[in-house]
């Protein structure tokens, strides 16, 4: 699939070029960084929001299917089944696909922007790669569907009811398409700067599994819940498909005005906002970036390379670093190699679910269930924390593309300090309030203190791993964001596999569950290692000692934390107590701990957001000094009259004498 490149302006998502010799071109790429970052914060805060409501959508999910089918032979069944859209969107919309299309559409943009070569490059890649992709999809989901009974074997041999797993496989298999149309869609979005709907689709996603297990759930048993999986996938595509046709039909993803304004004479328009003074060395507006992270060619260095560079004041100024870069390059076609290493990663890491429950097929019933509620929660965490890396992932791709190294591993650095630290307090609230979270969260129908306390415990255990699965995911991001094969991230995860495979055999014996949550713990930390200790000419060449400095210390905080948080829900917890009153008690003991610590000790990140608390904390007044309020009104005007003539004043009538 060879993608022409071609341009189409994209003046909304390419800031300016900057220039040393041009009169405040300094203080307009400091704005355009600033603007760029705050377009990253809100972009984090927005899909962190979206992501927090799909994350309570999905505890309100696993909740009916622990109310309405317990956690027994049925969901047993179910859970193996729910393999399928686990590794669906994982593959297809998480980190397979993604990690290929993102650097594409990346590479696309920034080749429209140079403007180069005629016609766009990013509806031309859509043209080569999606009908193609399509037809693969619908393959690999005809292939599940027919391969149903031998899948099943092979995931749960030990499995009680193996026909209601096979049904359940078969009706899960329509989310190959669904969640590979998704992914595509969130992966050209999100290159876009566009994370409305890709945030969204799991709360569509949700949605509709919960909305099938109460209508259809007394009629069709634990079936009803397969089938809330095929409605939620073409809801999440029906969620997405009008902001890429938005996307596609404009270049800079707003209609055209001037066509809007020829059609309707009449216009209003209120804009209302604050913004600082503008010095006298101040860059004028529209100098400044809007949308992204990355410098730009200016016009003069995009229309040959013997052309000069020259300034807003129309002075000669020093040529363009020489820096090569991705978008000069030309037009590669959709490797298969790419898409090989991508696919063969991100499916080497979802196999750590089927090892939990092939190991955990041989153990008592519910085995697998408390296997997967307890991985639920105890994720939560970690998907929060990775919403930083998802956001700044097209940022990171177009600074490789556009060979600014340093710009890429300043984000990267950045991105997985603040991770870490993300992940390392949620990990300390899990394991200090596991009980309380459980008891909440399930116990209620079917689901009885039993499995509250068996949940709790692997869920604990589970937390011991969240830190080298954050790692994991910000890492990998890196290693793929030149759109190119890169083979190492899975020889890493193929190493982690094998310990979690090895030592998961082991400890299933003596511990049970737990030690398959530990095995998956130790597994996922080796991974994590390999990936650290790889940065450099195969990746984003982070400086690995600062990273190392970067994922220390917030341990020693979180461990006191959990030891504060643990305590204080403990001492809370009474048989006729409500699980709410430990559980915030806990949770918010392990905050303010970890809020005094991590200054304390030096984590990165701690600081600034404690200055950001306390800004946000200001009147607004002080924080918004410079007001700012224009409103400007349309209206068709006549011919402009020749100099020296009076106006015709309009005759009256008789009747209004």
């Amino acid at each position: 699939m060879t993608t022409p490149p071609v341009h189409a302006p994209d003046e909304a998502a390419v800031p300016a070029a900057r220039s040393a010799d041009v009169p405040g071109a300094d203080a307009g790429a400091d704005a355009g960084e600033r603007s760029s970052r705050g377009l990253l914060a809100r972009a984090a805060l927005l899909t962190a929001v979206l992501s927090v409501a799909g994350s309570v959508l999905g505890l309100a999910r696993d909740q009916a299917l622990a109310r309405l089918f317990g956690a027994g032979r049925e969901t047993d069944a179910f859970l193996v089944a729910w393999t399928v859209p686990e590794f669906a969107a994982t593959l297809l919309i998480e980190d397979g696909l993604a990690f290929a299309l993102v650097p594409m559409f990346s590479l696309a943009l920034a080749r429209r922007a140079q403007g180069t070569v005629p016609g766009d490059p990013v509806r031309a890649l859509v043209a080569a790669t999606l009908p193609r992709l399509t037809l693969a999809f619908a393959a690999a989901g005809a292939l599940v569907v027919a391969a149903a009974p031998v899948l099943v074997r092979a995931l749960a041999p030990g499995l009680p009811d193996h026909a209601l797993a096979v049904d359940c496989t078969r009706l899960t298999a329509t989310c190959v398409v669904s969640f590979g149309l998704a992914g595509y869609c969130s992966a050209a979005l999100r290159a876009h700067r566009r994370f409305l709907a890709p945030a969204a689709i799991y709360c569509a996603y949700n949605t509709g599994i919960i909305t099938a297990m109460f209508v259809l759930g007394g009629r069709w048993g634990v079936r009803a819940a397969a089938v809330g999986v095929a409605v939620g996938g073409l809801l999440m595509v029906a969620a997405q498909l009008p902001s890429l046709a938005g996307q596609l039909r404009h270049p800079d993803g707003r209609p055209d005005r001037r066509r809007l304004r020829s059609r309707f004479p009449f216009g209003f328009r209120f804009r209302f906002g604050f913004r600082r003074d503008e010095g006298a060395g101040a860059a004028p507006r529209t100098s400044t970036a809007t949308a992204t992270d990355a410098p730009t060619p200016s016009a003069g260095a995009t229309a040959g390379t013997n052309a000069p560079h020259r300034g807003t004041a129309g002075q000669e100024a020093p040529a363009p670093r020489t820096t090569p870069r991705a978008a000069d390059t030309p037009a590669r076609p959709l490797a298969l190699a790419l898409l090989g290493t991508v696919l063969l990663f991100a499916l080497c890491r979802q196999s750590q679910v089927l090892i939990e429950r092939f190991l955990a097929s041989g153990l008592p019933s519910g085995a697998i269930s408390h296997l997967n509620y307890a991985q639920k929660v105890a994720q939560i965490p970690m998907t929060l924390s990775l919403m930083l890396c998802t956001v700044t992932f097209p940022v990171v791709a177009r600074a490789v593309a556009d060979g600014d190294t340093e710009r890429a591993r300043a984000r990267v650095e950045r991105d997985v300090a603040l991770a870490a630290g993300l992940v390392l307090l949620g990990t300390a609230t899990v394991v200090a309030c596991a009980p309380q979270m459980v008891q909440l969260l399930f116990q209620r129908g079917a689901f009885t203190a039993a499995d509250t306390a068996a949940t709790a415990g692997v869920m604990r255990v589970y937390a011991l791993g969240l830190l080298g699965q954050t790692v994991v995911g910000a890492l990998a991001r890196c290693y793929f964001s030149a759109g190119r094969a890169n083979w190492y991230p899975l020889g890493a995860m193929a190493v982690g596999i094998a310990a979690t495979a090895g030592a998961g055999a082991w400890a299933v014996g003596p511990w049970g569950v737990s030690g398959i949550a530990a095995a998956n713990a130790a597994g996922i930390t080796v991974t994590a290692a390999l990936l650290v200790a790889g940065t450099g000419p195969r990746s984003v060449p982070v400086r690995v000692r600062r990273v190392l400095g970067d994922l220390a210390r917030p341990v020693p905080v979180a461990v006191a934390a959990a030891v504060a948080g643990a305590l204080v829900a403990d001492r809370l917890a009474a048989p006729g107590v409500s699980p709410a009153v430990p559980l915030a008690a806990g949770a918010a003991a392990v905050v303010g701990v970890f809020a005094v610590l991590a200054p304390v000790l030096g984590v990165r990140g701690a600081v600034p957001a404690v200055e950001s608390v306390r800004r946000s904390l200001r009147p607004v007044t002080r924080r918004l000094p410079h007001g700012r309020i224009s409103l400007r009104i349309r209206f068709p005007l006549p011919r402009r009259l020749p100099p020296g003539s009076r106006p015709r004043r309009p005759r009256k009538s008789r009747g209004s004498r």
